[in-house]
């Protein structure tokens, strides 16, 4: 039986590579060249007729956006026979719903965009990894059937590692809560969570905060850290309450301008870790940040979802 033959996006060539060797897939290649006014040229270089391809790319801005959706129109155009679309970084958390008469749910439109890929002979299908919303997989429409994958044996083996014996699996805020309790129910391990008001647009206080962390060592995980003000924010409510040592999680690393430089600045986290969803995470791995592959797990739903 032939392999599926993967291709990115050029921020995500190194996951590409990654599920290459995870999945035993086929490489795809494509070039690219930029025109002197800036547009982009892109050229599907490996025959993809009646193939089962898998595209990856993200919505780290809106130039990779409709990279992704360029290529993915290609890749069916020339015959592929089925298209999955691994999207491990879906972004637009911040606007996935209206608060106030006439925002625009970029979320929701961006599911519509790639919605309108054609469809592939065999069928389209979208994963998307530890979503920050658990109802944005109804954003898409028509035939794509999006799949949401979890990176909880990545997020565990983290957790693990950094936290130690006699951890307690802790978030920023109650709105996490189900999900870090479900992960702390199967770690054996307690979860603690604060509860937070806000005091105006980007301000809030912990007023109250479950189990005791006295002395002990404290993992925060939180599904995205971009500015991290909400992460440090629940990390003196921990560190006040006595915790020993503090250990930041995270599913996606975002890490705009200097925020990583920021959080270390605090003197509080022992260890920062995320997976590499977000091509951001890679670049700044090292000393600072432990960054950890989720390409089995994308390898792995690729197969169950075959």
């Amino acid at each position: 039986m032939t392999s599926s033959l993967v291709f990115s996006t050029q921020s995500y060539a190194y996951l590409r590579d990654d599920l290459v060797r995870a999945a035993g897939l086929d490489l795809g290649l494509i070039e690219v060249a930029t025109f002197p006014d800036g547009e982009r040229y892109q050229r599907v270089v490996t025959p993809v007729s009646g193939r089962d391809v898998v595209l990856v790319g993200g919505t780290v801005s809106d130039t990779d956006t409709l990279e992704l959706f360029d290529l993915a129109c290609s890749i069916v155009k020339y015959g592929a026979r089925s298209l999955a679309l691994l999207i491990p970084y879906f972004g637009y958390s911040t606007m996935e719903r209206a608060v106030k008469a006439g925002e625009v749910v970029t979320a929701k439109t961006r599911a519509r965009l790639f919605s309108a890929i054609p469809m592939a002979a065999a069928g389209n299908r979208v994963f998307l990894l530890d979503l920050h919303s658990e109802g944005l997989p109804h954003y898409f429409e028509g035939g794509i059937r999006p799949i949401h994958v979890y990176a909880k044996p990545v997020v565990v083996e983290l957790a693990r590692r950094f936290g130690g014996e006699g951890m307690v699996l802790a978030c920023t805020d109650a709105g996490r809560a189900k999900w870090v309790e479900s992960l702390a129910n199967e770690m054996g391990v307690p979860a603690s969570f604060v509860f937070k008001r806000r005091l105006d647009g980007s301000h809030t206080e912990v007023t109250a905060m479950s189990a005791a962390v006295s002395g002990k060592s404290v993992v925060i995980y939180d599904d995205m850290i971009r500015t991290g003000g909400s992460l440090i924010s629940a990390a003196r409510a921990y560190k006040t309450a006595g915790a020993a040592r503090l250990t930041a999680i995270a599913t996606h690393g975002v890490f705009p301008g200097d925020a990583l430089e920021r959080l270390g600045a605090t003197g509080l986290f022992s260890a920062i870790a995320c997976t590499d969803t977000h091509p951001r995470a890679r670049e700044l791995a090292g000393a600072s940040l432990h960054v950890a592959s989720v390409a089995d797990v994308l390898a792995s739903a690729l197969k169950e979802f075959s």
